[in-house]
């Protein structure tokens, strides 16, 4: 019997020890987990900030193994505003929210509007962007006409999306549509699907739809079937100082405009283009680049531009075309003028080697004369610019920005001041007087455009 109260004392105790240890492991976990009382803190203390996001054209992807899209840039401007570095956190759209949940980012940024459905899992920023929902159908294939011509047509478009709830929404009110639901496949799969004709009709939203116009031109954007919605941050319901923090931040982007140049960046030059301009560029690309591909490569790389942004400036002068001349009777596929070419040493401007190469050195003198912008991509299209309006109208344009307290390091208010060089009450007190001032905001706008365009196409 001694025994037996032994032996149960003996492991009543080692009961006790062990939930102990168990307790105490707890203690420390919880104190490890609890260390930051919010994820405010955690950032800077940590100096790391993670969004969770999708990858796709207008969220996040590499290029030449460089991160880009529309959601890092924006999330990269806010990392600098909290002097953090950024971490990107990707994942199928069907695991955003349990991602969230799981604590494996600190937000999602990820193109999503504020829906009903969405807000029962999550806390949205303010808005940084107004979309609407749209049907995408090919250009042979006969577009709904309204809501109620919906009817007995069938819709892909990806699961526990707006576009889906959407769907449910309109089938529920009694017209008769049919759905299929994807799993994890990005909105620009569905609108290439569209394109090659292997599905009939797709939904996207309004900026992701201009955006996939330039790549596939044969799709047509047709009816929207939602009224606008709001794209913006989500972040866990019980984290309301990283909400406060995040909305403080797009207030402060509106102000200094960095919201502004974001948005133009990646969808300001999709609306300057018809669908058939598009199509020859596409064609000319195919039959006429590789005649040059090499030539452009070669000179791009001598001056550390990229080929393809090299290839959207000759498309732009020439359409690929050697023989081009401009009305001003400028020749060559860069469009060299007379007095370039004698400076760049250059002797023959139909040579497509020549005009390549006097074209790029001509425009990295320029890049070079704008050293004062620090920023490379703002001082490309500041050099751009100048090689087709000229140096001294860019600098007038820039004097003009600093009269109206613009930034005059920024192409955002170039393309504000640069039109009012044809105005006589501006260009009369400039140093280099009239000029089509308009021009070459276009013309830049037309060159991004297609590199936007040719950085999609894989060339071998």
């Amino acid at each position: 019997m001694r025994q037996f109260y032994l032996k149960h004392f003996i492991f009543l105790n080692l009961l006790i020890l062990c939930c102990f240890f168990v307790y105490l492991s707890f203690l420390i976990h919880h104190r490890q987990i609890g260390k930051f009382s919010s994820t405010v803190e955690r950032i800077k203390q940590s100096g790391v900030m993670r969004m969770i996001t999708t990858r796709s054209l207008n969220t996040f992807y590499l290029y030449k193994g460089e991160p880009t899209g529309f959601e890092y840039d924006l999330a990269r401007a806010f990392a600098r505003y909290l002097n953090v570095e950024l971490d990107i956190v990707t994942t199928g759209w069907n695991n955003l929210f349990t991602y969230l949940d799981q604590g494996k980012g600190d937000f999602i940024g990820a193109g999503i509007a504020i829906t009903n459905e969405r807000l029962e899992k999550a806390s949205f920023s303010l808005s940084y962007m107004d979309v609407q929902q749209q049907i995408i159908h090919h250009r042979l294939i006969f577009g709904p006409r309204n809501i109620n011509d919906l009817a007995f047509r069938t819709i892909h478009v990806r699961r526990n999306t707006s576009y889906h709830y959407r769907l449910a929404e309109i089938k529920a009110s009694g017209i008769a549509l049919n759905y299929v639901l994807y799993d994890n496949v990005p909105t620009e799969d569905l609108i290439a699907m569209v394109h090659d004709r292997e599905i009939k009709f797709t939904i996207a939203d309004s900026n992701i739809a201009l955006l996939n116009q330039r790549y596939f031109p044969d799709i047509r954007i047709g009816i929207p079937i939602q009224k606008k919605e709001s794209l913006a941050w989500a972040v866990r319901k019980n984290d309301p100082e990283m909400l406060r923090e995040i909305n403080r931040f797009f207030v402060y982007a509106r102000e200094k405009k960095i919201l502004r140049q974001i948005v133009d960046k990646y969808y300001e030059h999709t609306k300057a283009f018809d669908v058939s301009e598009l199509k020859t560029f596409h064609k000319r690309v195919k039959t006429y680049l590789p005649k040059y591909q090499e030539i452009i490569k070669k000179e791009a790389a001598d001056h550390g531009f990229d080929w393809r942004l090299m290839a959207g400036v000759i498309y732009q002068e020439s359409r690929f075309d050697p023989r081009a001349k401009s009305v001003t009777n400028v020749d060559g596929l860069m469009q060299v003028t007379q007095a370039a070419a004698m400076e760049m040493g250059i002797k023959d401007r139909l040579s497509p080697g020549q005009s390549i190469r006097a074209g790029i050195k001509y425009l990295n003198r320029m890049y070079d004369r704008f050293d004062q912008i620090e920023d490379e991509y703002q001082r490309l299209l500041f050099a751009l610019a100048s090689y087709n309006v000229g140096y001294g109208h860019v600098k007038d344009a820039m004097a003009v920005a600093r009269e109206k307290n613009l930034n005059p390091l920024i192409w955002d208010s170039l393309k504000e001041t640069l039109p009012l060089l044809a105005k006589p009450a501006v260009y009369q007190k400039t140093k280099h007087g009239y000029a089509r001032g308009w021009e070459p905001v276009e013309y830049v706008e037309r060159i991004l455009t297609y590199y936007d365009i040719l950085k999609q196409i894989n060339f071998s």
